[in-house]
């Protein structure tokens, strides 16, 4: 965490280095701005302190070349003789921020920290996009997937909201990915708010920020995601799960384009773009006094549908030999290949666990059988012997029965419990399942089922 300062008061360096260095922030400093820059350009900041008024060229002509050499860097600026329109314009030309000298430790540690939480953001981001690499694609050919594809290459350019639904593990994370990576803030940081894993009453103070004081804990002031992700956009996921005191101060944040931390009385403009994403029925929700009407019609402006990978069989060979060179390139694992009977019997299985329960499989079967090929009994072992068949007292021997058979019965087993849950309610039980009711009812027609077996 390296703080670059450059200011002609040699005092001054000194005052702030000592300061900084006394929190565990490493510090360079420069006496001008041409100084600067061959520092800046031998190894970039993650911040930088940046004096007004400098002999030679000035702050604000120091700006536009200092962003060039280190890109996403958060500059703040200093000047005890700075007028209003001077801040505005260093804003206007990119400043993360404006203080004003004489400075206070205060000010100037939590404006450094603020700016460390934004390139922290920032870092993130990139790494998160370098990281997904070839897999920042949605793998697939189904016309289904081709459909997302054209729904993201349509939106991404443009600053509508998008709310994406389906079912657990089948890429919307990946799909807010992308559509951020083709909009105007691909550079900007990229945030994920998970509303499930946050716990309720800290929910608002994770969005929106707190004071210091505001509540027990909050020791001091905190920049919430709307906050860190300005310019940048916001990844709401699992968005059903807020509460309905979050929602209401999320509509207002989406209405107003201000946001307010816990405690406090200022409100805060912020430019974030929103992509929420949910695995339950948002408008069923809303029937059920869960979910906010107007809410959803803010968030709802382009749904886009991740379709379970049940549904788009076609696509579990692309997605095998992606996940097959992921591992070859990412652990050094020599991949096995897939007889088509493998490959059939994965084309076969229902996916409750979708994209991401394939990738795990698949994983497994390379750990398990590296370099050999993969047929119907290795996949057939794998997947009885995964949990789910042993749980539920179904035979744990491939020789029991045939794979077909085993999942058969799986499937029947899951059904008859929504319909037990539901007391044979099939619009209810397909909720339940994360389905659509003519699916349910053409599986349930095939496996000999009906609702009174709900009953």
């Amino acid at each position: 965490m390296r703080v670059l300062i450059i200011d002609d008061e040699g005092n001054l360096r000194r005052m702030l280095r000592a300061l900084l260095e006394e929190e565990g922030f490493a510090v360079d400093e420069a006496e001008s701005a041409e100084a600067a820059l061959t520092r800046v350009a031998d190894s970039p900041p993650e911040v930088i302190l940046l004096d007004l008024v400098l002999p030679g060229m000035s702050g604000l002509e120091a700006l536009e070349p200092l962003q060039e050499r280190a890109p996403g860097t958060p500059i703040v600026m200093m000047s005890g003789e700075a007028r209003l329109s001077d801040a505005v314009e260093a804003t206007r030309r990119g400043a993360f921020h404006f203080i004003e000298k004489p400075l206070t430790p205060e000010a100037v540690l939590l404006t450094v920290r603020g700016a460390m939480e934004v390139t922290r953001a920032r870092d993130l981001s990139r790494a998160l996009r370098a990281e997904l690499g070839p897999g920042a694609e949605l793998v697939g050919r189904s016309p289904a997937m081709q459909r997302v594809r054209e729904e993201i290459e349509k939106v991404g350019p443009t600053e509508a909201r998008v709310l994406i639904t389906g079912e657990s593990g089948t890429g919307k994370e990946l799909v807010a990915t992308a559509v951020h990576g083709l909009s105007r803030r691909r550079n900007e940081p990229f945030l994920r708010v998970n509303s499930a894993a946050i716990p309720r009453d800290l929910v608002e103070s994770e969005m929106f920020g707190h004071e210091k004081g505001s509540f027990t804990g909050a020791t001091e002031r905190r920049r919430g995601r709307f906050e860190l992700a300005d310019r940048g956009t916001l990844f709401l996921d699992e968005v059903a799960d807020l509460g309905l005191e979050a929602q209401a101060k999320l509509l207002r944040t989406l209405e107003t384009g201000e946001v307010q931390r816990v405690g406090g009385d200022d409100a805060i403009h912020v430019d974030v773009r929103v992509i929420a994403a949910t695995n339950q029925d948002l408008r069923f929700e809303t029937t059920q006094g869960r979910f906010r009407e107007d809410l959803l019609f803010r968030l709802e402006v382009i749904p886009i549908r991740l379709p379970p990978l049940r549904e788009r069989p076609e696509d579990v060979p692309p997605l095998v030999e992606h996940v097959r060179e992921r591992l070859r390139t990412k652990q050094g694992v020599v991949s096995p290949t897939f007889s088509p009977a493998g490959i059939a019997v994965l084309e076969g299985y229902a996916w409750p666990g979708n994209v991401r329960e394939l990738f795990n499989i698949v994983e497994r079967l390379a750990i398990l059988h590296p370099g050999r090929e993969i047929g119907v009994d290795e996949v057939a072992d794998v997947l009885v012997r995964g949990g789910s068949y042993l749980e539920m007292g179904l035979p744990s021997s491939r020789n029991d029965a045939s794979l077909r058979e085993l999942l058969d019965r799986y499937e029947a087993h899951l059904i008859r419990s929504a319909l037990e849950r539901t007391e044979g309610n099939v619009a209810a039980a397909a909720r339940t399942l994360s389905t659509d009711r003519p699916n349910l009812y053409r599986r349930m027609k095939r496996l000999g089922l009906s609702p009174d077996d709900g009953q």
